[in-house]
């Protein structure tokens, strides 16, 4: 019996037993692990149509840098856009299909870079994208946890391919939320190189349906604890996004 059967029958004993003492099971028992994974992503960009701005402060070895940048994004694919401090104004990365390029005001050619570069501090610029945790990674093992004093489900998570921003994770979604809260970043080697802590605090409505969404990451080195990076998730909208958005040959204008 492989993990996920294990998972899946730990979910049908706990069913039954609880249903036998007469409690009300919340509505994850009725979740797969494949489904809690995605239905967590949905808190991190995934939607048809959306922008944000991302305000990045980062400390690094004592020295503080900023950026400010202008994400829109439908489903997995999306386009960010620099818009401070003014040496970086005009800066673009490209993501489409998990490939991502990169274009700056002066270059005649859009340039091919990965979602695992250092974009600011201790993020990535996989980190800015529409996260896709359940399309990224295999999920290695699912147990419970705690991370915040919360109740969560813990899953181990690796990387498909080197497309992937990091490749392994363990990352705590909360149970009553469903959203990640908590995350741990490791290399190939299975080296901890640093933490996310994630907050909600933003809600964008789907349908009718209120939805928490990101409003802050904060990255913590896990060498060096005074390397700090914070993200915070800010002017959240729905909005008509054309395909020309993601269009590479007019990424360079």
């Amino acid at each position: 019996m492989n993990c996920k059967q294990v998972r899946t029958y730990i979910v049908i004993l706990e069913c039954v037993i609880a249903l036998s003492l007469g409690f009300v099971l919340p509505a994850t028992y009725a979740m797969t692990p494949d489904e809690i994974l995605r239905k967590s992503d949905e808190a991190r960009g995934n939607a048809d149509g959306i922008e944000w701005e991302i305000a990045m402060d980062s400390i690094e070895s004592g020295r503080e840098q900023q950026r400010t940048l202008k994400v829109s994004a439908r489903s997995f694919n999306s386009l960010a856009e620099f818009l401070a401090p003014a040496n970086v104004k005009g800066q673009k990365m490209l993501m489409v299909d998990r490939n991502m390029w990169f274009a700056k005001p002066g270059l005649s050619k859009a340039v091919p870079i990965s979602p695992r570069q250092k974009l600011l501090g201790g993020a990535a610029n996989g980190d800015i994208a529409s996260t896709n945790y359940a399309g990224d990674y295999k999920i290695s093992h699912v147990s419970d946890g705690m991370a915040n004093k919360e109740s969560c489900y813990l899953f181990d998570l690796t990387a498909i391919d080197k497309k992937a921003t990091y490749d392994s994770i363990k990352y705590w979604i909360s149970k009553e939320r469903l959203v990640g809260v908590k995350a741990e970043f490791y290399t190939v080697s299975g080296k901890m190189f640093k933490t996310a802590i994630f907050e909600y605090n933003n809600s964008i409505s789907v349908e009718g349906e209120a939805r928490p969404f990101i409003s802050r990451m904060l990255i913590t080195s896990a060498i060096i604890k005074e390397d700090v990076t914070t993200m915070n998730f800010r002017k959240v909208s729905f909005r008509k996004i054309p395909d020309s958005m993601f269009n590479l040959n007019l990424l360079v204008k």
